[in-house]
């Protein structure tokens, strides 16, 4: 993927086919119309530029389109989390987990996943 930049319309798209693939156009249409209230144009227009840019594959099958993803989910997801990290954080992930400390967002639950989450972090850095 290198240093391309998802939009919020590229990671609707991706998602529907990262859940399943390969789909038409016309499921990812009503997907779309569905979860974001996408009008066919605006998923036809995405999926085409999302091709030129790489980001999907399609293929022609019978009379139509089928895509699928030319993007890995996990890529996608490092890649944005690093653009966030450093967008919103300055790259620190200690700033972004004080930040939400300190207003309470965490759950217990997610306090005891973190930890276990830094505790193999800190297991694999031994190695």
């Amino acid at each position: 993927m290198g240093e391309t930049k998802l939009t919020g319309g590229e990671w609707n798209v991706l998602s529907e086919l990262w859940e399943e693939s390969p789909q038409t156009v016309m499921q990812l249409v009503a997907k779309l119309s569905e979860s974001v209230g996408w009008a066919k144009s605006t998923t036809i227009t995405t999926l085409r530029r999302m091709e030129e840019k790489g980001l999907v594959r399609c293929e022609i099958v019978g009379k139509g389109k089928s895509y699928t993803p030319a993007v890995e989910r996990e890529k996608a997801v490092v890649a944005e989390t690093r653009s966030f990290l450093d967008r919103v954080y300055r790259g620190s992930v200690g700033l972004m987990m004080s930040a939400m400390a300190s207003r309470q967002e965490l759950t217990r639950e997610e306090i005891a996943q973190l930890r276990a989450i830094l505790d193999e972090a800190e297991g694999a850095g031994e190695k």
